[in-house]
């Protein structure tokens, strides 16, 4: 059941890329290059020129960007940047730029239209997002494809939005510092219920401080490291221009080897960073206190400028001008650690673990190799391993002669010739960092081993947090459009509860749905946009047209 989830995410979720792309780019030329021209004026919105306190809606300008900027600043500004150079080579730095170009005009798009056409309850609260839009815009005969957005929306909340969010905390916490899950879970659901009980008040209230002190730690943090490597930084800059369209030897002799992977990969981790065009977004510019839609809409637009232009771009540069991207360093792993993947075609032309077969049956072990197989773990490489025991000094010994018995891609036993089980497997070499490994080991070239596994730890728990909490908002409303207002607050204790769960439990099929249900988002929202493109420019044309006048000074 997992290979096939983790099979059809993939498809799916390469499928979207050439839509939402496509998309941002009609958007862009659509909407005059709204990005550029009107940059200027986003900023003073969001520092609250503009800001009436008489307009309808529950939280300010700041406080809705903050929302939906903890959503999407998450562990794929950490883990999700690596990942992409990892398998893209540096190039796909360059294609996550591109894609968050043209993504500013798709959450203009997105949020505008969120604002135009949403709902005010007679509590005062607000909702909106696609699947009023969608049913709104379009009219009632497409309201089934809104339903099918918010059942998305709340299946995602759970799985992307939730326990992948807890598991890593708990995974990183038990690493680094040993702390048991059920602790890191108790401690992280309570802090998430003190916050969602409240409603979207008080997730703005909290988004609009924790967001910019989190970014504010990672910033600084990367800064630092980019100021130790700052000689790298002209060549890294060259390295990711010029591999961004020519062939560039990649990681272990496959990953990023082709433009064709660094498009992929820079597109693929650009879009879903950002989360231009799945549809989350909107739902929480929604809530914003304004009258004016399009005004909203230019405030939307600079999370794809923070989140990937600012954010994944320094994720980037530590990670290349470190030179970690390309440093196998010395690993040893026990037995529960690895996981063996076949060695096929896809990978020799450069595909990714994804791409390949993960087996199961007997590997021979000779002289401490193994063969026609390659080591992965935590979703990087081992280059030329060795198997064998521990011995008393912490070196391992290479095993002579064993047989690898594998299930699913885990290695379940080890046996001798005789037929006797091999006890405390341990295999050694060099191994290739991905994911938050990877960002971890570029910080600690900079900071020291000490003070960069635990900034990168802390931003772990920091934007997991605060993607969870915004998430919540997302699938309230969904609860709300679908069930009714009578609906949120089951809604709010079962998410509290599957937090927990999932920081205690690896519910990898739970993720898969959650994977498989926010890509599925983005089709409904994709096509309103498309078709409400015409109102979406008379709008923002006619906004544009009008002088607007101030309500007060800047809060910052």
């Amino acid at each position: 059941m997992q290979e096939i989830i983790d099979h059809v995410s993939a498809f799916i979720s390469s499928l979207l890329i050439l839509p939402l792309i496509g998309t941002g780019i009609y958007l862009t030329i659509r909407m005059k290059l709204v990005q550029l021209l009107h940059f200027g004026h986003s900023w003073k919105v969001i520092a609250g020129v503009y800001d009436n306190p008489e307009d309808e809606g529950d939280i300010n300008h700041f406080q809705a960007l903050s929302a939906a900027l903890s959503a999407t600043i998450g562990i794929g500004n950490i883990a999700g940047v690596a990942t992409a150079i990892h398998f893209g080579g540096p190039g796909a730095l360059f294609w996550m730029w591109v894609t968050a170009f043209v993504g500013m005009a798709t959450k203009f798009g997105e949020a505008s239209l969120a604002l135009l056409y949403r709902e005010i309850h007679e509590d005062g609260s607000a909702s909106g997002g696609p699947m009023y839009y969608i049913e709104m815009g379009l009219g009632k005969s497409w309201k089934p494809l809104a339903m099918i957005f918010a059942f998305c929306a709340i299946i995602s909340s759970f799985g992307s939005g939730n326990t992948v969010q807890a598991f890593t905390v708990a995974d990183s916490f038990r690493g680094e510092f040993g702390i048991p899950a059920w602790l890191t879970g108790i401690v992280m659901s309570s802090l998430i219920a003190l916050v969602i009980l409240g409603g979207i008040k008080r997730i703005g209230v909290v988004a609009s401080r924790l967001v910019p002190f989190m970014a504010l730690v990672y910033v600084v943090s990367a800064v630092v490291v980019l100021i130790y490597n700052r000689a790298e930084i002209p060549a890294a800059f060259n390295l990711i221009f010029s591999s961004a369209f020519t062939a560039k030897a990649g990681i272990g002799g496959f990953a990023g080897s082709t433009f064709g992977m660094a498009l992929l990969w820079g597109v693929r981790r650009g879009l879903f960073s950002n989360e231009s065009g799945q549809g989350s977004a909107p739902i929480a510019h929604a809530a914003a206190k304004t009258d004016e839609p399009v005004r909203e809409g230019t405030v939307a637009m600079i999370g794809p400028f923070i989140d990937t232009l600012v954010i994944c771009t320094l994720t980037g540069l530590t990670i290349i001008t470190s030179g970690a991207w390309n440093t196998p360093f010395p690993t040893q792993l026990s037995m529960e650690q690895p996981t063996i993947v076949h060695v096929d075609t896809q990978l020799e032309k450069g595909g990714t673990v994804a791409d390949s077969f993960v087996l199961s049956g007997d590997f021979e072990v000779r002289d401490g190799t193994l063969s026609n197989a390659r080591l992965v773990f935590n979703n990087g490489f081992f280059l030329d391993p060795k198997f064998g025991l521990f011995t008393e000094e912490g070196v391992v010994r290479p095993i002579s002669e064993a047989v690898l018995k594998v299930e699913g891609g885990s290695i379940i036993s080890v046996m001798a010739p005789d037929g006797s089980q091999i006890e405390n497997l341990a295999i050694d070499g060099k191994g290739l960092r991905n994911g938050s490994l990877l960002t971890s080991q570029a910080f600690q070239r900079g900071l020291g081993s000490r003070w960069g596994s635990l900034m990168v730890t802390l931003g772990v728990f920091l934007f997991a947090i605060s993607t969870a909490i915004s998430w919540s908002y997302y699938g309230d409303r969904a609860t709300v459009y679908l069930f009714g207002l009578k609906g949120v607050v089951y809604y709010r204790i079962a998410f509290v509860l599957v937090n927990f769960v999932g920081a205690t439990l690896a519910l990898k099929t739970v993720w898969g749905f959650g994977d498989i249900a926010l890509s599925f988002m983005a089709f409904p929202n994709l096509i309103a946009l498309i078709f409400l493109a015409p109102k979406l420019q008379k709008a923002k044309e006619e906004y544009f047209s009008r002088k607007h006048k101030p309500y007060g000074k800047a809060h910052w």
